[in-house]
């Protein structure tokens, strides 16, 4: 009988799951659960351009849908695994009769972190994870709506950015002293911090969330022991990794589904790709990544090993967002003891950060500045030396840092 894989999470990972292993010759039945009612999706678009209103909706799917039928897989949308059964090669849903599977992949992403406080549940109260959630928020979107946003990361500044593009009078509230304070680096914060003031965004950083305030739904929110009128808030406060399924099989979990360089758990017959898993880094050390990149190259890692051809995952991580007109660029993992080595101006809005741990670059962060991403990856992947002075004089062009 040919062998049967089944993949658990519907995004990014699993999309791209589907369509390795066909690329790689696999020739038995291929099974997609998702839980979401629409077919696999690109995400980073949603609190940007989609919110925004400048990405129509059938840009985000990742493929026709004609793909699926033609790849000889079976989708299987608005449905929710129960338990694995690892003895049985089982996977039990919640309704409808259990799956077999030869070969399962764990694709099943993050979920958002939820407010704990009081009057968290109030309507009004909103969170941005799936297209269903950019919709009920672009509902309420007006021209002068008063939206507090809790949490000064990626996606609430993103939102932060669309929302005082569409005249909204905004706040954001972060507990930390910076922006971004876990992804990027102090000259970083410092720069997106003076860009949303202009845009008229206003930011209380040491701000932690005490309530939110209303009685039939959001009226304000209470931080730092001032009350702040509000009509919405949006919550963007971190996620968590969706391990339960693999934690209750037994498989190891730790912040996130523990892999090998093949994507490979504890049990021979399953993988896991994506936001969900911890793996071993292009440095050396475990670490779980929430990026694109990682969820589409680990799944093609997953496939390449599902299918007897594995080849260790070590790639160098990036990231991006989109605030205003700043295209943020990031490859690599800084660290916070990185020796910060500057290039160009960010008053003119055009500048990199480079990051040197022991002499080579470990890291890089630009702004609306291509060439010292593209290249500043590929000084990353190679870990290469590069004199601190050299990096910072804009009078030697970026391709000669590779040369």
């Amino acid at each position: 009988m040919p062998e049967k894989i089944v993949i658990i999470g519907a995004g990014q990972a699993g999309a791209q799951a589907v369509q390795s292993l066909r690329a790689e010759g696999f020739g038995g039945g291929i099974t997609l659960i998702g839980e979401e009612s629409w077919p696999p999706y690109q995400r980073p678009p949603l609190s940007k351009a989609y919110l925004l209103g400048q990405f129509e909706r059938p840009r985000l799917f990742l493929k026709p849908d004609s793909f699926y039928a033609e790849a000889g897989c079976e989708l299987r949308l608005n449905a929710r695994a129960r338990a694995i059964h690892r003895a049985e090669r089982l996977v039990e849903m919640e309704s409808g009769p259990s799956i077999a599977y030869d070969k399962l992949l764990l694709a099943t992403g993050t979920r958002v972190r939820k407010l704990t406080c009081p009057g968290a549940e109030l309507p009004g109260v909103h969170y941005l994870r799936g297209i269903d959630d950019v919709d009920a928020l672009q509902a309420v979107f007006q021209s002068g709506a008063r939206l507090a946003v809790v949490g000064g990361g990626y996606i609430g500044l993103e939102v932060a950015a669309v929302a005082a593009k569409r005249g909204l009078d905004v706040t954001v509230f972060e507990a930390m002293d910076r922006l971004m304070a876990r992804a990027v680096s102090p000259q970083l914060s410092a720069f997106y911090a003076a860009e949303h003031a202009k845009a008229g965004v206003k930011l209380m950083l040491r701000t932690g969330v005490e309530a939110i305030q209303g009685t039939d739904r959001v009226e304000g929110i209470r931080a730092g022991g001032t009350v702040y009128p509000a009509d919405i808030v949006l919550v963007g406060i971190g996620v968590l990794a969706n391990d339960d399924l693999a934690r209750v099989a037994g498989l190891g979990c730790e912040d996130g589904i523990i892999v090998d360089k093949n994507a490979r758990t504890g049990d021979a017959h399953i993988w896991a790709a994506g936001d969900c898993t911890r793996h071993v880094g292009h440095e050396g050390h475990a670490i779980r990544l929430e990026c694109v990149q990682n969820a589409i190259d680990q799944a093609k890692h997953a496939a390449l090993a599902m299918v007897g051809r594995p080849k260790d995952y070590s790639e160098v991580p990036w990231f991006w967002s989109d605030q205003y007109d700043l295209k943020l660029q990031i490859a690599g993992l800084a660290r916070p003891t990185d020796m910060i080595v500057q290039r160009g101006d960010p008053a003119n809005r055009k500048f990199a950060v480079f990051h040197l741990r022991d002499g080579a670059v470990a890291a890089v962060e630009a702004v609306n500045a291509a060439p010292e991403y593209m290249i500043g990856k590929k000084l990353v992947a190679e870990g290469r030396r590069i004199a601190p002075e050299r990096l910072a004089d804009l009078s030697v062009p970026m391709k000669q840092m590779a040369a």
